[in-house]
């Protein structure tokens, strides 16, 4: 086999987040697991499908820790390097932490992808690392089918300073800070239809650190925060109306779109994970009559390393909004409204 020249995003049966299980799967698995106990120190745990868990180490700090790995939706080996850690590290962010430290995981088929390759990618997860300004001290691998690699990720914040995904107030605004559209574009790139300025586009996208959402934890109008990955807009969305028990109604034509999306979409270039998330969640979620398959299928597309959602005070929501694209988001925006009602999300 030509371990050289090997097309790493052919050796997965799937890439980026679109590898995660379903949320409803994942719903079964963790069902049976015990709870937490009486740990009153973890603030954190599974109980609201939050990004990390937190644990409270002394009055002045928390400790947030977090894991998250994938298959490869690019060839580049650097590349993947770069947006597995990026999305690793997000989650650390969404929580409203600082990363201080990180460990590799890494499963590589022995025999079909080159060393220098598998170098590569550990040299593209470290690039990201030190941009954010972490090393990684450490890690795990293993001989693996597929190729795999991400980060278990530990960082701190005060108390007061966690955001989670249940704490929208009603009459919130929602904002989103990277536009919608990853995993179409991964859907493109593996059948080769995927442009190089697209690819460019997309690459900007799912490097580009969520280290905004350390900023906004600061701010008490900021009252919950969840980063939008593998079950798309509405799934996360749909785990802070639950968690905060309102309705959260997004607006789908304030929706930013990486610029191809809509148009491959159109063509059918969207991932099987898109539909596995609207089976799992599609009860939850209410559509206008006249909305069309590919729309719905960006509200489901999986978002490798997407952007966060961020619930504020609705007189605040224009202010906050413009700190975020001054610090280098320009796609933010404000797309809903978090309102009184049955936990669920409302499209518009």
């Amino acid at each position: 086999m030509d371990t050289q020249n090997v097309r790493l995003s052919h050796l997965s049966h799937g890439g980026g987040c679109g590898c995660k299980l379903a949320p409803s799967v994942l719903q079964q698995l963790l069902s049976e697991q015990p709870a937490a106990g009486p740990f009153r120190q973890l603030l954190v745990g599974t109980e609201t499908a939050d990004d990390a868990a937190v644990w409270q180490l002394d009055e002045e700090t928390c400790i947030i820790a977090t894991t998250d790995f994938f298959m490869p939706m690019v060839d580049d080996p650097f590349d993947f390097g770069r947006i597995a850690a990026t999305n690793a590290i997000s989650d650390v962010y969404a929580m409203g932490g600082r990363p201080i430290m990180a460990l590799a995981i890494l499963g590589m088929p022995l025999g079909k992808i080159a060393p220098a390759t598998v170098r590569n990618i550990l040299r593209g997860g470290a690039a990201i690392c030190a941009e954010a300004g972490i090393p990684v001290a450490g890690g795990h691998s293993i001989d693996c089918p597929e190729p795999v690699y991400g980060l278990a990720v530990i960082g701190t914040a005060k108390p007061g300073e966690i955001r989670r995904n249940n704490g929208a107030q009603a009459g919130d605004a929602l904002i989103l800070t990277k536009a919608l559209g990853v995993g179409i574009y991964s859907a493109a790139f593996k059948k080769d239809a995927l442009s190089p300025e697209a690819y460019a586009e997309m690459m900007n996208s799912v490097t580009l650190l969520n280290r905004i959402g350390a900023e906004l934890s600061r701010d008490p109008d900021v009252h919950a925060i969840t980063d939008v990955t593998g079950f798309g807009i509405l799934g996360h969305g749909l785990e802070m109306a639950r968690g905060s028990g309102l309705t959260l109604s997004i607006d789908h034509a304030r929706l930013p779109l990486l610029g191809e999306a809509a148009s491959l979409a159109r063509k059918g270039y969207v991932t099987g994970a898109s539909t596995r998330n609207w089976d799992s969640y599609g009860d939850g979620i209410q559509l206008p009559d006249d909305i069309e398959l590919w729309q719905r299928q960006l509200l489901t597309d999986p978002q490798t390393s997407g952007g966060l959602l961020v619930a504020c005070a609705p007189g605040r929501a224009e202010h906050i909004l413009g700190r975020i694209v001054e610090a280098g988001y320009p796609s933010a925006r404000i797309i809903g409204d978090a309102e009184t009602g049955s936990p669920k999300v409302k499209v518009i």
